[in-house]
């Protein structure tokens, strides 16, 4: 008691220095999510209306939001996304919220940022099914639009590089911070209770971590879907190996990240597991050759959803109108 005593009255004159609450999530494999900075807010914002502009796409219909909704956890709770024409997409849509965090874009890592990731789907036929020089040209005859790339590019003309690097520079945005499993990071134990920090520590000792780890609980590294068991499953996406075309690297994907995961239903690339509760029974099987028990599994699904952090408040851009000279959209053709 006295030695107790003795602490708390040097702590208060300032003769020992309490550890700042960040100490506390010194030793956890996972790491608080910090809040955006961005750099250039004009580039955020024109970034930002071309992510919602449908005139990016061959129909005038589709957008980045399309299959990336910031209404619904950054995707579109579909297990594959529906593109142009209706085309059922090939892979589940990944969610866009947090995805700076990744070390690269795709769940095959094949594009190696966010600027490099935004120009695929306008190009992609079974996607927004345009080219890059058709959307450039939509954005060249919007007298608004060259307005804006003016100011931030000093360029009187629109390249793809120009709208991929504003799409980029507002989705960077795109964090979700102060969890309440951040918080508890951070020292408040009381931000999660004990069925989620039981939850946790199972996750752990699972060997949950070992992939999902980090800021964003996952994105930082590519592994094999199935380790102990086969995964079985109709789609026909190989993984890496359709970046490399190395045999050793057939159904390594890139680990998805956990924040906000009760948000981003179904799971996995194909989009086969409909719940959490499906999620963790079979990641537990095929990858750590662990069975959960039901109570297990509340406890992971438990600690699962205190990821869930703080959405992005956005405010809808309202888009410059087209001009006689934009091209015309093309829905059913």
């Amino acid at each position: 008691m006295i030695l107790r005593a003795l602490i708390t009255s040097l702590l208060a004159v300032g003769t020992i220095v309490a550890p700042p609450a960040q100490a506390a999530a010194a030793d956890e494999p996972i790491k608080p999510i910090e809040a955006a900075k961005p750099k250039n807010e004009n580039k955020v914002e024109l970034g930002k209306m071309l992510f919602f502009d449908p005139r990016l796409s061959k129909s005038g219909f589709i957008s980045c939001n399309s299959c990336h909704n910031l209404s619904m956890g950054g995707s579109d709770n579909l297990p594959s996304s529906i593109g142009h024409k209706w085309h059922q997409g090939p892979i589940n849509s990944p969610t866009v919220l947090n995805s700076s965090l990744s070390l690269a874009q795709f769940w095959d890592g094949r594009a190696k940022d966010l600027k490099d990731q935004a120009g695929g789907p306008i190009a992609n036929p079974g996607e927004m099914a345009f080219s890059h020089e058709l959307a450039v040209g939509v954005l060249q005859s919007i007298p608004q639009y060259r307005a804006r790339f003016k100011q931030i590019y000093s360029s009187d003309k629109v390249d793809i590089g120009m709208a991929t690097d504003a799409i980029a520079a507002f989705e960077e945005t795109l964090v979700t911070p102060d969890s309440r499993f951040d918080k508890w990071l951070k020292g408040d134990k009381n931000a999660i209770n004990k069925t989620e920090l039981e939850g946790y520590k199972l996750f752990k000792d699972a060997g949950c971590t070992g992939c999902h780890n980090g800021p964003a609980v996952g994105g930082a590294s590519f592994q094999k879907m199935g380790v102990l068991e086969p995964y079985k499953t109709q789609s026909k996406a190989e993984g890496r190996f359709a970046v490399t075309g190395k045999e050793e690297d057939r159904l390594f994907f890139k680990v998805p990240t956990l924040r906000n995961v009760e948000l981003t239903y179904p799971y996995f690339h194909d989009g086969a597991a409909a719940t959490l509760e499906d999620a963790v029974n079979t990641m537990g099987r095929i990858q750590l050759g662990r069975n959960f028990t039901k109570d297990e599994n509340a406890k992971i699904v438990a600690f699962l959803k205190t990821l869930t952090g703080k959405q992005p408040h956005l405010t809808l851009p309202i888009l410059p109108p087209s001009s006689k000279d934009t091209p015309k959209p093309h829905p059913f053709d």
